[in-house]
């Protein structure tokens, strides 16, 4: 008697949850363009003169969507991350491949590859670096045809170690002015960026996205256990393949536009499990969601807290995600 009840709350929650995430992402894709450092007619606006109709357009909506893009696909991908490995402190960094990128674009930087076939070199750079590293992983953590989270962590944190040294190598060895440019870089932020890359990034997360936030129930077996999802009917090597290889496509992707933009892919999707528990299903679109709220509203925060200087997004997230993980373990640890 009470079980249609019961199931009629959750179903309430489940809506109420998603509904509420994609309210507050849709606001902030509308109101933070108008977040400034600088004040606008907006008569002038309405009117498209300029150039406060390109500020507002070109600017402020292009940073606006690469960060609500940008922070989905990194608290996506930590969700992810987070199941597989059932590791509530990993993050898109932990696997490497956003190391590796990182490590792609500092070399592009300290070379001065201003462009590479035609693509802007830190991207390039930053695509190449980590596809590298996830060949590199995936040949560590396969042993015997086998592919396994424990081994898949393990070569992801070696391999990150290693791409860590490999930048601070790279960077002591720079002149001034890249040495520069690479600290810059480092420390990640939005920049505006043209339309047809915007267009190209957005597909690929929205694709990559509904991938995984499709699977949701796969990802849901893999938390509890490898031979427990195996029991389930779960083709475990195939399930880790494909996430780890999609997780790192959003990573390897943002990294190489926002630089390495950390702790959105730790606080959002740890915050959301905290409150939501651990189905994946429900967990995942609204880290995504979530995710790129707080990236954008970061974003914007930095546009005008020391107008006109600016703040990196990069800093602010790591402000939030620092204090954060300290409160965490106060608390006595992860879940």
């Amino acid at each position: 008697m009470g079980a249609i009840p019961v199931m009629a709350t959750e179903q309430r929650s489940v809506a109420r949850w998603l509904g509420g995430s994609a309210l507050l992402f849709a606001a902030a894709g509308l109101l933070l363009p108008l977040v400034g450092p600088s004040g606008l007619d907006w008569s002038r606006v309405w009117q498209r003169q300029e150039p406060d109709w390109s500020i507002v357009t070109n600017l402020r909506l292009s940073r606006t969507l690469l960060g609500l893009l940008a922070g989905g696909a990194l608290a996506l991908a930590g969700s992810l991350f987070q199941s597989m490995l059932r590791d509530a402190l990993a993050t898109p960094y932990t696997l490497g491949v956003s190391t590796g990128a990182s490590l792609g674009a500092v070399i592009a930087i300290a070379f001065d590859w201003h462009t590479v076939a035609g693509v802007v070199g830190i991207w390039a750079g930053a695509l190449v670096g980590a596809g590298l590293i996830l060949f590199v992983v995936m040949g560590a953590a396969t042993r015997g045809g086998q592919l396994s989270s424990s081994s898949l962590l393990l070569a992801g944190i070696a391999i990150n170690s290693v791409c860590a040294a490999l930048i601070l190598l790279v960077h002591g060895l720079t002149g001034m002015s890249q040495s520069f440019a690479i600290s810059r870089w480092l420390i990640g932020g939005l920049d505006a960026i043209e339309r047809s890359t915007l267009l190209i990034y957005v597909a690929t997360v929205v694709a990559i996205g509904l991938v995984i936030i499709r699977q949701g129930r796969q990802w849901n077996l893999l938390a509890v256990g490898e031979a427990w999802a195996a029991t389930r009917g779960a083709h475990v090597r195939r399930a880790l393949f494909q996430g780890y290889v999609a997780g790192s496509i959003l990573a390897a992707a943002t990294v190489a536009l926002t630089g390495p933009i950390g702790f959105v892919g730790l606080v959002v999707p740890h915050l959301l499990r905290a409150r939501l528990g651990g189905d994946d299903r429900l967990l995942m679109p609204c880290a995504f969601l979530l995710g790129g709220v707080l990236l954008a509203s970061c974003d914007a925060l930095g546009r005008v807290l020391l107008a006109p200087a600016e703040i990196p997004a990069g800093a602010i997230t790591a402000f939030i995600g620092g204090p954060h993980l300290i409160w965490v373990v106060r608390r006595g640890g992860t879940r």
